[in-house]
Formats: C-alpha cells, structure tokens, sequence
C-alpha cells in the first residue's frame, strides 16, 4: 500500500480524502479508523475532548498505541483532566496533552481577567485553535468524535473530508452514530466517560463555558449558553 508519506502533496491528500469519504461512507466506524491507521501509520492520530473516550477506545482495537491528542486549556473541570489520566492508564493509546503558549494567569495579564465572557472567540482560539495546530504540525490526519446528529453545523460532517484550514484529512468515524450508538459501545466496552455526564451535563467543555442542559435542550445548549456561538473553532 502507499502511504501518505510517500503521497506527500496536499492536493494529493485532499483528493484521497473525498475519495475515501466516498467509499467509507457506509462502513464501521472501526473499519473507516482501520483505513486510517493502515494508510497514515504514524501520522494519524485521535483528539479527544475526554468527554467520553469512545473514539480513542475505537482507535486503540485499530492501531494499538495510537497518539490521543488532548487540549489542556487551563480551565477544565476536574473530572475531565480526570478522565484523561484514567484514559492513559487502563487503554492502549499515548496520551498527548497540549497546552496554550499562555497560562491563564498570563493571559489575564495579557488581556485582562474572564477573556472568555468577554470574547470567547478569542480565547478559544488563544487555548484550543493555536495549540491544535501547532500540535498537528507532524501528523497527516486526525480523528474526532463528530456526530451529525449533535447539532445543525455538523450535520453534514463526512466520515472522511478535507481539512482545508489546517491542509489535513479528517477523520470522524462515528459521524453517523447516534446517541443511543454511543451509549450501546461504551455499555458493551466498558468505555470510561467524563462523570459529568451522569451530572447533568450533555456536552462537556471549559468550565467557565459550560452548564448543565435543561430538559427539552439541544445536546450542545450548554455550551456558551446564552450567545450565538456554538463552536470552539477547532471544526470550522
């Protein structure tokens, strides 16, 4: 098989992409991260926000040891940096944590206390965008835990599409799962999940950013309740 390596121009990697979106679009999803690991080797890796960690539980039967990139962003829950050091303890992945060029306190004195009430935009990107892509910088392709049905923006998110920000395939292998699907593979696998999901919470991000949903809500209303924004920015 010819590897991405020797493939080498993002051209090439974009048309590999689509191509495989096509052909992948109705296989599992530990068959589309078996195609991953097969064709990127070591330049594909996994991120995991360490809400649940179903995708990098799916990674690890694919490519044993494989790289979970996780962002660090200095305002966690602790049930969630929690959870990433069970991950790293009981599954057969590396875990990968990155954090900002900043931490918080030099942010604060940067731009002043509570950025993320005042413009979360930015502060997504300073503790989320940046330190993604420059931990990307070595890899061909990474995996997300993107399901369509979440919310509106991702409902047409491939199982294998171009990432042109960032000139990398994306891989979101559980992208037409459902969250019955989910709760199905972490009660037949015994997959750790982030505790706040027994909690009240329904999406789990930074703290400062994230409240419980309230019955009848999107999965994602708690997340910047109360403001138009309804991504990080690490998807678009």
């Amino acid at each position: 098989m010819t590897t991405a390596q020797e493939r080498g121009s993002a051209e090439e990697l974009k048309a590999l992409a689509e191509q495989a979106g096509r052909d992948l679009e109705d296989a599992s999803a530990l068959e589309i991260l078996q195609w991953a690991a097969g064709t990127f080797g070591s330049r594909f890796c996994v991120t995991s926000s360490m809400e649940d960690a179903v995708v990098a539980h799916l990674a690890s039967r694919a490519m044993p040891g494989v790289g979970v990139v996780f962002l660090d962003t200095g305002y966690h829950f602790p049930e969630t940096i929690g959870t990433r050091d069970a991950v790293e303890a009981v599954m057969d992945v590396e875990v990968i944590t990155l954090t900002p060029r900043q931490t918080v306190e030099e942010q604060d004195a940067e731009y002043g206390p509570r950025l993320h009430d005042r413009d979360p935009d930015l502060c997504c990107r300073l503790r989320k965008v940046l330190p993604l892509e420059e931990g990307l910088r070595d890899y061909d392709a990474w995996a997300t835990g993107l399901r369509r049905d979440e919310a509106p923006t991702r409902a047409a998110t491939p199982v294998v599409g171009w990432d042109e920000k960032r000139r990398k395939v994306k891989i979101s292998p559980i992208a037409r799962w459902t969250q019955d699907d989910v709760d199905a593979y972490v009660a037949a696998h015994g997959v750790l999940t982030n505790p706040l999901l027994m909690d009240g919470y329904a999406s789990v991000g930074c703290a400062p950013c994230t409240r419980r949903v309230l019955a009848g809500e999107d999965a994602r209303a708690g997340r910047w309740a109360g403001r138009a924004k309804t991504e990080c920015g690490l998807h678009g």
